[in-house]
């Protein structure tokens, strides 16, 4: 689905009516992440939001396993597969999976790290480990509480910010944001905005890290389209985000296709985007993660994926922040793993 318009108008007369249901729901959201997570015995770092739709989670969770490689660590991804068929737990690998199967993300991320799809993300944990990850992303999961984190790192585009800062469906938030914010460990602002900045405030208050970054295109990819027109099309949070990053790096954009978020392309679409491209000599782009979901068309091979990463103002303090949050994971893990052989050790006498 589209976000709908009125969650980015304050002061929408559809909001006000639908507040009550928000309350509601934040209140039962705000319950159920009060609860206590089972130890992993693993560092888990979870990558999320604190509302519907996209950020720039995926370009941080691949920021951070380069970071965590360079750390001697072996990360890898547990998604719960959003739209995939399978419930999991399962490896993600593209030579049998495709994003009807896994969802788009996984499918992407699988290129870079091994991914473990999971709709119970404790089966994904106990699968990635038992194939030698020595540390967990978890891609979204925030407001999962059945698994203890021992980071979470919250990403917002700095320019969209939280809308009109209501709960779903008054808003996009996930749930009411001053228990989600007690629950953070770290922000990540992406983009050069301010709409976020009292978020950000109240995080830097709290002595928590708050981490500026923004989406930097891959150079080879821009040299390929500059002087080109393009087709730009996208199914994924904000696609006027990604058009946004095209037009200013000098990409000629001649006509854009907005598609849902997730959007399993149907073969008709694959055709019209295909026949006007032709028709009108037009390069087609588009995301990666919507690539993913072209795996097997006839389009796979002719769109183009217009590949960012992110880039952190302060790498420094980004590296700081994970190397404590693995310290401290490690030194749990340790204190649980003593805990249980006393407990052993006790019922053994006890018998």
């Amino acid at each position: 689905m589209h976000e709908p318009a009125f969650w980015y108008q304050p002061r929408s007369p559809l909001s006000y009516l639908l507040r009550p249901l928000g309350g509601l729901y934040g209140a039962i959201a705000a319950r159920r992440m009060a609860r206590e997570g089972l130890e992993p015995c693993i560092p888990v770092i979870c990558v999320g939001n604190y509302h519907a739709g996209g950020a720039g989670k995926t370009p941080t969770v691949l920021a951070l396993t380069s970071l965590l490689r360079e750390l001697g660590e072996s990360p890898a991804v547990v998604s719960r597969g959003y739209r995939g068929r399978l419930r999991g737990p399962v490896m993600v690998d593209r030579q049998h999976h495709n994003a009807s199967d896994v969802g788009d993300e996984p499918l992407m991320m699988v290129n870079e790290l091994p991914v473990a799809v999971a709709r119970n993300r404790l089966g994904g944990v106990a699968l990635a480990k038992s194939q030698g990850a020595t540390a967990i992303l978890l891609d979204d999961g925030f407001q999962d509480p059945r698994i203890m984190k021992d980071a979470a790192l919250i990403v917002i585009d700095s320019e969209r910010g939280l809308g009109n800062g209501q709960v779903f469906p008054a808003g996009p938030l996930r749930g009411p944001l001053k228990p989600q914010i007690a629950r953070t460990d770290a922000l990540v602002l992406i983009g050069d905005g301010h709409a976020a900045d009292y978020v950000a405030a109240e995080i830097a208050m709290r002595d928590k890290p708050v981490l500026r970054a923004r989406l930097k295109p891959d150079s080879a990819t821009v040299a390929k389209l500059v002087g080109k027109r393009v087709l730009a099309f996208a199914g994924i949070g904000d696609p006027e985000r990604f058009f946004r990053i095209l037009r200013s790096n000098g990409i000629e954009v001649a006509c854009t296709h907005r598609f849902t978020d997730h959007h399993m392309f149907s073969k008709a679409d694959i055709e019209a985007l295909s026949a006007r491209a032709k028709r009108e000599q037009l390069t087609l782009v588009t995301t990666e993660k919507d690539l993913a979901r072209l795996l097997g068309s006839n389009l796979y091979d002719q769109a183009m994926p217009f590949a960012v990463e992110i880039e952190f103002d302060d790498p420094a303090g980004l590296r700081a922040a994970i190397s404590t949050y693995l310290y401290r994971a490690r030194e749990r893990c340790r204190l649980a793993e003593r805990l249980q052989a006393s407990v052993h050790a006790l019922a053994g006498f006890t018998v």
